[in-house]
């Protein structure tokens, strides 16, 4: 067997340690799509749809158009609990407090802020940086 030949057999992007996140993008490389119209707006609470203009969890592939689908980074809140926000600054509106020790599943990071999701299926906003641990 030529081991140039079998390359692309390979993950693109193989992480020791890290989970396989090969079911959540499977069903979404099998299916076919077509642009009819404009994405479904979220159901239910606001804020509860990893979901942005630019990016998008992966889980949401084959649901949403979006530039980016990306595989979360888990990390722990620290200190005393963070305040989750609508935006990435600090007078923005508040949505919720997470508590210490609590998983925020880290989509984005810019300017100091990080956008994600509490939890598997919580509250999607922002957090500083500096609240969150590895």
């Amino acid at each position: 067997m030529n081991p140039e030949r079998d390359a692309s057999k390979r993950p693109a992007f193989p992480f020791a340690g890290k989970p396989d996140v090969t079911e959540l993008i499977l069903p979404a490389l099998k299916a076919s799509y077509s642009l009819t119209g404009p994405a479904p707006k979220a159901e239910g609470l606001p804020h509860t749809r990893a979901v942005r203009g630019d990016v998008a969890h992966v889980r949401h592939a084959g649901q949403v158009f979006v530039s980016h689908y990306v595989v979360p980074m888990p990390r722990t809140v620290g200190g005393a609990g963070a305040t989750l926000h609508v935006a990435g600054c600090a007078d923005a509106e508040a949505i919720a407090t997470l508590a210490a020790g609590e998983t925020f599943n880290l989509l984005d990071a810019a300017g100091g802020w990080g956008w994600g999701q509490q939890g598997e299926a919580g509250l999607v906003g922002y957090l500083p940086l500096t609240a969150l641990e590895p």
